[in-house]
């Protein structure tokens, strides 16, 4: 049996996957105080629903799963260790300066972001190591221990170290390295050559820092974690969910926790990816907080090199990288507002779960998105999740009344249905931006409604983008923790060497190369895993000659023997660089500064399981709802599993299951598929 749990801002969802391969779900509302105890909250829930003890539950089973926002969340709110950076001489302003740029390259009145580690804790190191790797001023250990001493002054809790061409020559981190680790044995540090290994000095620089920042934080949440699951009785392995779409050991995620900076959101796509066959996809997940968007590109799921938090330029750049994720506050629980000027706005602030839409009755007493469903007839106050939570709708209309209807001089129907509104348009544009920037057209792509509030507008975003398909999948409110259960352990390895196609080093790129793949077999035996069972992909990061930017690009071979290897290389490159920017120039030099491979360890099936439970059928009873350009009508309510694959059906409907609801509008056509999900042709 295997257990995967994912944390969000509203609730915490928990998957069961059994013997078979049968998937049962479980909802129960985030402790944002304690999320452990949310976690522990939910399984009990589901050995209650199990007639058993959680003893019992957790006794049985061999993987946990945790995918969790808890690093994430420490960066926002400035929960985060004391830190000190120690940089080369000469060079104390990396942070500071960054990479140049703004948003608005016009905009001369928005003050200049402070640096993630303040001047007061950057320390200088008097060493320099060349571009080539030479030593032109050597590291004295007697400087060192005089920092060392400053810092026992500075009560730092955390340590990073960033040196100019340390991805060419780390001599002098991994001297610094032993010094720290003699002489300050308690507080962690963070190499930078070994945790991020590329050229630009400010993402390598960002990346240790908060990495180190981050260490005392999520070692004892994961210790944590780990302690009251094993006095829970569980005996099994616990993995984490990382950024990259993968699953790690919760020890190694401990040794670097900037891994899981964007832990739940990045199994949306890899759940997308196993619900169809579809090559490009847009995965849309509404959750109580945020609208997370990613995509599936021609059954590929895209990563990105530029995660900040905290918004572009004005945040700070992880510099690591993450499965691409746009995410806009725009959730089932998102406050719906009229500013000064009379303008009604959805988000970004969001009621989380405490206290919650107004409708939860503990004290909200803003609008929200899922007070406008209830309010419309979208949601059964009585069988919300499952009939575990009751929903007011008397105190939905006061709050939607309150808020928004007086200001605007609406109705309470009619304010709610401009609050689903303008949530739909928030979600649309959002879309059509993100998939974009990825190549993706919207008509000619599949739209998977993911999250607990997906159902409430995924047909109407649907309809607005001219989606040719939407699919609400079974497992949907659970998207990423059911995406747990179909990844693999992976892991990221790079490797910074500058070669251009004019220059090519064969020698050098080779033993990079050997040395990559080394590493791969090295975490693969770690991990617990076989050839057999394991994949090794390669990749370069590089750029048209003078370009400043760069793209990844597959490798398509282990190593460069001839130049019909490196031509293959060349072609790739024009190739994905045509694919992104319609644009390629054949006749320019190509410059690769950074080679990764990335390793993938199998751990389970790639195919996604079925619910176990099923309900029995029932005939189909009316509510009267209210749609956007049809008024108030009566809809057919579906119970989900009473739905008769293949059978085709036409809204206006409600199907609902014990954890979402979908609005199907009138005159949309939509059948159960033979695998469980809902598909809807717009």
């Amino acid at each position: 049996m295997r257990f995967a749990t994912d944390t969000g801002g509203t609730f915490t969802d928990l998957v069961i996957e059994d013997d078979t391969g049968g998937l049962a779900l479980f909802k129960a509302p985030t402790n944002k105080l304690d999320p452990v105890a949310g976690v522990i909250r939910v399984l009990q829930d589901a050995a209650d629903s199990r007639n058993q003890s959680l003893d019992q539950l957790l006794g049985t089973g061999e993987v946990f799963i945790h995918g969790t926002t808890h690093a994430l969340n420490a960066l926002i709110t400035g929960n985060t260790a004391r830190t000190a950076l120690l940089t080369t001489a000469g060079h104390p302003d990396i942070l500071t300066l960054r990479e140049g740029g703004r948003v608005d390259p016009f905009d001369h009145a928005t003050a200049y972001p402070a640096s993630f580690i303040p001047p007061s804790l950057t320390l200088e190191v008097e060493e320099r190591i060349s571009a080539q790797g030479d030593v032109l001023t050597a590291l004295r250990d007697e400087q060192v221990l005089e920092l060392v001493e400053q810092l026992k002054q500075m009560e730092v809790e955390a340590i990073s170290v960033c040196l100019l061409w340390s991805v060419v020559n780390p001599q002098h981190e991994r001297q610094i390295g032993k010094l720290l680790a003699r002489h300050l044995p308690d507080v962690p540090v963070t190499l930078s050559h070994e945790l991020n290994p590329v050229l630009r000095e400010y993402r390598r620089a960002s990346s240790a820092s908060i990495d180190a920042a981050l260490k005392p934080t999520m070692t004892h949440y994961l210790g944590n974690l780990e302690q009251r699951l094993r006095e829970a009785g569980f005996k099994g392995r616990v993995l984490v969910i990382s950024s990259q779409g993968g699953l790690l050991d919760a020890s190694e995620v401990a040794g670097a926790p900037i891994h899981v900076l964007n832990s739940g959101p990045s199994m949306a796509p890899v759940a997308g990816r196993a619900v169809t066959s579809d090559r490009n996809v847009i995965v849309a997940d509404t959750g109580g907080t945020t609208y997370d968007l990613s995509v599936v590109h021609e059954g590929q799921i895209p990563l990105s090199r530029e995660l900040w938090i905290g918004g572009p330029f004005v945040g700070h750049m992880t510099g690591f990288p993450s499965v691409d994720v746009k995410s806009i506050g725009s959730g089932g629980g998102s406050i719906a507002r009229v500013d000064e000027g009379g303008v009604l706005h959805v988000g970004p602030q969001s009621q989380g779960s405490d206290p919650g839409p107004a409708c939860y009755g503990k004290g909200g007493e803003e609008a929200t998105l899922t007070d406008a469903s209830l309010v419309l007839g979208y949601l059964d106050p009585g069988n919300f999740l499952g009939g575990k939570m009751h929903l007011d709708r008397k105190l939905a209309n006061q709050a939607i009344g309150d808020c928004i209807a007086k200001p605007l001089g609406l109705s309470i129907a009619e304010a709610a249905l401009s609050i689903v509104e303008v949530a739909t348009e928030d979600m649309c544009q959002a879309i059509f931006d993100f998939s974009g920037s990825h190549g993706i057209d919207p008509e000619e792509a599949v739209l998977i409604g993911a999250g607990g509030a997906a159902g409430l507008n995924t047909v109407a975003v649907s309809r607005r983008l001219g989606c040719r398909k939407v699919i609400i999948p079974e497992v949907g409110a659970t998207m990423s923790a059911v995406g747990a259960l179909v990844t693999d352990i992976s892991r990221e390895f790079r490797a910074a060497l500058m070669v251009s196609s004019e220059r090519f080093d064969y020698e050098a790129v080779n033993r990079m190369l050997l040395d990559l793949s080394e590493r791969c077999w090295r975490f693969i035996a770690s991990a617990g895993s076989s050839d057999r069972e394991s994949r090794i992909i390669l990749s370069v990061e590089a750029h048209y000659e003078n370009q400043a930017w760069d793209i990844v690009v597959p490798l398509p071979i282990s190593s460069f023997n001839s130049a019909q290897d490196l031509q293959q290389l060349i072609d790739a490159f024009h190739r994905e660089h045509y694919r992104l920017f319609a644009y390629s120039d054949e006749g320019s030099s190509i410059e690769i500064s950074n080679w990764v491979s990335r390793v993938e360890c199998v751990v389970g099936s790639d195919c996604m399981g079925r619910l176990s439970d099923r309900e029995i059928v029932e005939i189909p009873s009316l509510r009267n709802c209210m749609f956007s350009g049809h008024g108030e009508v009566q809809a057919s309510i579906y119970r989900w599993s009473a739905l008769k694959p293949g059978q085709h059906y036409l809204g206006p409907a409600i199907i609902e299951s014990p954890f979402t609801s979908v609005v199907i509008d009138p005159g949309i056509e939509f059948l159960r598929s033979d695998s469980g999900n809902v598909e809807v042709q717009c």
